[in-house]
């Protein structure tokens, strides 16, 4: 297996190896880690199994002309492709190698490799199917739009997905956006894999399941066999004895009662826009859980995340936190997300729509308030509240700004409105699909049992 090198990509494929072991243990499986020169360790999340045998690439020399993380994870999957063959030949003379299964970022340069050495390649994606259906689409959209679709502000009609905004797009597939000829250039390979194995279950997905399996989204070509092996939800340990301060909160609320507030380890706000999530929390009357986390520095990246914890008082409204203490709670930076999303006192999540986030709340049933901030979120939310059905939105302004009228309008929405119960229904619908598909017969235990025997084929 070869991750790319971030945590939002490497835990789903290390659950994913633990979940072959758990129903294939003679299988011996090997990870090949890449390291970014900004992160030279990647953590690995543990425990794993000793079947799991890890293999840290060497960090390549890199001369940091890329501007932004993005550029950068591309220049060192690249230039890390003579240690992944290296390893790979070096992993066969002890082993045979029945198959590579490459991160859909890693794909351009590791399907050279596999070919080289005559391995079968499968491409893995931690994503939603339907965020799948639009990248195996991509090729055909490039050739239907000669302008970037970013701004012309008319729907897409993408196989497998419900109709999208164009601006709602991920902006990897913007022409003119830095990173678009790699996507391109990732969408094309997909195309090549021997199958494509996806982080999701049938039932959440129905159409997109369907319509990538008829060949809608690669008109000219033949589509490769589609596993859906997920819900993978990393159970990550909490650091250190005792249980969290937010937890022993959480066990003073009533039932169903927080809106729990977090959105990803990138996640970051102004401080504008951090009172403006303020003032909405406090008028809506709700009770919450809000992890804060500082704004982005003016001068670097907004997902650059700075080490020393945030100043409540400075970043939030006067008195704020003194005004809320009896109805919320304020964690700076971290917070044990999955127990949270799996305490009874939680009854909704405000989201960035990260793929990972969004099925640990599904697999917890826990409803969705969807706040996208980068990548393909914002794509995620129109799955999740036109299609899924399992989330309502938040609207932001076209700066990207979410005023606190909005906030307090839609976490009361969430809390307690008919639309708010329809999606509630519907997330623990999910949470009952997601046990039967992981259960013994269920749709995910049959692809993994179709995956495993296309190895024994070749």
């Amino acid at each position: 297996m070869y991750p790319a090198p971030m945590l939002t990509h490497l835990a789903p494929m290390v659950e994913f190896a633990k979940l072959l072991l758990t129903h294939h243990p003679s299988l011996s499986i090997h990870i090949l880690i890449a390291t970014l020169p900004s992160q030279p360790s990647s953590t690995v999340p543990s425990p794993v199994p000793p079947s799991i045998t890890f293999h840290y690439l060497p960090t390549v020399d890199l001369l940091l002309t890329s501007t932004g993380l993005d550029p950068l994870l591309f220049d060192v999957i690249r230039l890390s492709n003579p240690d992944v063959r290296r390893t790979l030949l070096t992993i066969s003379n002890n082993y045979t190698l029945n198959a590579i299964i490459v991160d859909f970022f890693c794909t351009s340069a590791a399907f050279e490799v596999a070919s080289d050495l005559n391995l079968p390649a499968y491409s893995f994606l931690p994503s939603a199917l339907g965020a799948v259906a639009c990248l195996l689409y991509l090729p055909t959209l490039s050739n239907k739009f000669t302008q970037s679709f970013q701004h012309l502000n008319v729907f897409l009609d993408i196989p497998g997905a419900p109709p999208i905004p164009s601006a709602d797009m991920p902006p990897t597939t913007f022409k003119g956006n830095k990173l678009y000829d790699i996507f391109l250039d990732i969408a094309t390979n997909l195309r090549r894999s021997t199958g494509i194995i996806v982080d999701t279950f049938e039932y959440l997905e129905p159409k997109s399941f369907k319509e990538i399996n008829d060949g809608l989204c690669l008109p000219d070509y033949p589509t490769p066999p589609l596993y859906c092996i997920g819900p993978l939800i990393v159970n990550t340990t909490v650091d250190g004895d005792g249980v969290p301060q937010c937890i022993k909160w959480l066990n003073s609320q009533p039932s169903k009662s927080v809106v729990f507030l977090c959105f990803g380890s990138l996640g970051s706000f102004s401080v504008q826009q951090l009172k403006e999530i303020a003032v909405g929390l406090e008028r809506s009357g709700q009770r919450f859980l809000w992890i804060v986390r500082n704004p982005p520095l003016e001068n670097q990246s907004s997902n650059i995340d700075t080490k020393i914890d945030p100043d409540l008082k400075s970043l939030l409204p006067p008195a704020f936190l003194e005004r809320t203490k009896e109805k919320g709670l304020v964690v700076k930076s971290w917070a044990p997300q999955l127990a949270v999303l799996n305490h009874d006192s939680v009854g909704g999540f405000v989201t960035h729509c990260g793929w990972n986030s969004v099925l640990e709340s599904v697999c917890a049933g826990v409803p969705m308030l969807a706040w996208p901030l980068y990548a393909e979120q914002r794509f995620n939310r129109v799955l999740m509240v036109e299609e899924m059905k399992i989330a309502l939105p938040m609207v932001e302004s076209e700066t990207g700004f979410v005023s606190s009228t909005e906030v307090e309008k839609r976490v009361k929405e969430l809390m307690g409105s008919k639309e708010g119960d329809s999606v509630r229904e519907r997330t623990l619908a999910m949470k009952q699909a997601a046990k039967v598909a992981t259960s013994e017969g269920g749709s995910t235990r049959i692809a993994l049992a179709k995956l495993v025997e296309s190895w024994k084929k070749k």
